[in-house]
């Protein structure tokens, strides 16, 4: 019998793998850990033509404690082979992550593969270094660890974790997310010409956390998992008055309490980011958190997220998982200066069993379209028109007896050319109150601009990703009863249907999968 140690830690380790698979809400096509906890994506980034995902992770059960970096890897950013771990606590007392080796990214120090991290050590935890093999498969840490001593000093900090690194012209910058206490989240800037010793410059920018704490879009007290990127053509750094903006994005957090990832369109040039507007990043708030990004070797910035669970920590820790990755999504710059965001297509090879529904006019309060789709692996495509006034609801795992049923509406306003995108969970599982299930609404304003929208939505068992016009909202459902079927109607105004396609959607892995890959396939 495997020792249990954590309070939470009631599964047996042995036992993880068969819970979690056998888990009617574990999906199928998203990534997710073989068993246990994950949470925030790290070093995600494309090697010699691999893509490599590092992700946070504990193999003792699904709950936050010692983590360590699990790792996979994929040709294809659709199937997903899970490598060995990459870096795991140090064993010493005196090892800077010894209580954990918490999130990071990977660069390319001439060459080599390097992995910037927060070390946890008690209560502190500090940016260490790791280099690794060729493969990217072994990992030997820094003997400098930690790279950098202490936050900096004569500054009340609320947090310190978390990094951005970049190449800018001969030196080596990075941010590490923090906030100073009574004014706002913060990144604090450094600078380093080999990666090891670093150079404090000061607070890149500084947030505002005066503000409505249930805002969604207040910015917290402390950011987490900064990234900063040049949104459009450029390189960061690389200013001129008609370069296209830079994106500063975080997650705002409070305390321990993870809010929602945010970002800042703007500019950043020298030491300092002037941020022209404030953006949400994804309607979801805490069901797409800790984003990170890379370009990949296409030039496409390709962003993965966090899924975290809707409910209770009790109920993931005996089924055996908990945390969901997000699809990974194409980031665009849109005309109007914000951020766009579209499944990458490589997904469209998992497509199968295609349904079409014919294009005709909804007229509010009519009678329901019958799709003749149902599942809970879906891929749906549709193309709509709305008229001012309208409103329009995808029913998504709508039970046979119609007791649970998941919603997304779309709504125009009267000036035609803007509305609004929400996803109703409040009948989303029978379950919902007996199990303590977040079923709160989600809702952001879309550009529709003559009423158009392009719908994009992908569900996958409890996983629930949305694109309207290019804006996501992500969140989690749990359905218990039969059905997964799939209605359109209008219940209000008019609108038209221009196209509907469907899709069942394959699974990601296969084989048997282990808390310790100790290889992965030739």
């Amino acid at each position: 019998m495997t020792e249990l140690t954590h309070p939470l830690a009631t599964v047996p380790r042995g036992e993880l793998v068969a819970r979690a698979e056998a888990d009617p809400h574990r999906p199928r096509f998203h990534f997710v850990s073989p068993a246990g906890w994950l949470n925030d994506p790290n070093g995600v980034s494309q090697w010699n033509g691999t893509y490599h995902l590092f992700y946070q992770y504990n193999p003792e059960g699904a709950f936050h404690h010692r983590i360590l970096w699990g790792h996979a890897v994929s040709t294809d950013l659709v199937h997903w082979e899970d490598a060995p771990v990459a870096l795991e606590p140090g064993s010493g007392s005196g090892d800077p992550d010894r209580d954990g080796c918490w999130s990071g990214v990977l660069v390319n120090d001439g060459g080599v593969p390097t992995l910037v991290y927060s070390g946890r050590h008690g209560e502190h935890e500090l940016p260490c270094v790791a280099v690794g093999s060729p493969d990217l498969l072994s990992w030997s840490k820094a003997p400098e660890n930690p790279v950098i001593a202490a936050p900096p000093a004569g500054v009340d900090i609320t947090a310190y974790r978390d990094h951005c690194v970049w190449r800018e012209g001969s030196m080596w910058r990075q941010l590490v997310g923090s906030g100073i206490r009574g004014r706002g989240g913060t990144a604090f800037l450094y600078e380093s010409a080999d990666l090891r010793s670093w150079d404090y410059v000061g607070p890149l920018f500084i947030g505002d956390a005066s503000g409505d704490p249930d805002a969604t879009d207040w910015t917290g007290t402390m950011w987490e998992c900064v990234d900063l990127f040049r949104a459009g053509a450029g390189v960061l750094g690389g200013a001129s008055e008609d370069a296209a903006p830079d994106a500063l994005v975080f997650s705002a957090w409070n305390d321990g309490d993870t809010r929602h990832p945010l970002y800042w369109s703007g500019r950043y040039s020298g030491d300092t980011f002037e941020p022209a507007a404030l953006h949400r990043l994804d309607y979801g708030g805490r069901f797409f958190y800790a984003p990170q990004s890379f370009l990949d070797e296409s030039g496409r910035r390709i962003m993965f997220g966090w899924l975290q669970e809707g409910r209770p920590e009790e109920t993931a820790v005996e089924a055996g998982w908990s945390g969901v990755m997000s699809l990974p999504r194409v980031t665009t710059l849109a005309e109007d200066g914000t951020l766009s965001f579209a499944p990458v297509p490589e997904l469209e090879r998992l497509r199968t069993g295609h349904v079409q529904v014919p294009g005709q006019v909804l007229v509010g309060a009519g009678t329901p379209v019958e799709t003749g789709i149902s599942g809970k692996q879906l891929d749906l495509e549709l193309e709509l028109q709305l008229s001012v006034g309208s409103v329009v609801r995808l029913g998504l795992f709508g039970s046979d007896d119609g007791r649970e049923e998941t919603a997304v509406e779309l709504a125009l306003d009267p000036d035609g050319t803007s509305g609004t995108l929400r996803l109703d969970r409040s009948r989303s599982s029978i379950a919902a109150e007996e199990e303590g299930l977040d079923t709160e609404p989600k809702e952001g304003p879309v550009a529709m601009p003559g009423g158009r929208v392009s719908l994009r939505v992908l569900v996958d068992r409890s996983a629930v990703e949305i694109f309207a016009n290019g804006k996501p909202l992500t969140a989690r459902v749990y359905p218990v009863l039969d059905g997964g079927n799939v209605t359109l109607v209008a219940t209000a105004g008019t609108a038209r249907l221009l196209s509907f396609d469907a899709w069942t959607m394959g699974e990601i892995f296969g084989g048997e999968r282990v808390l310790f890959p100790s290889s992965i396939a030739e």
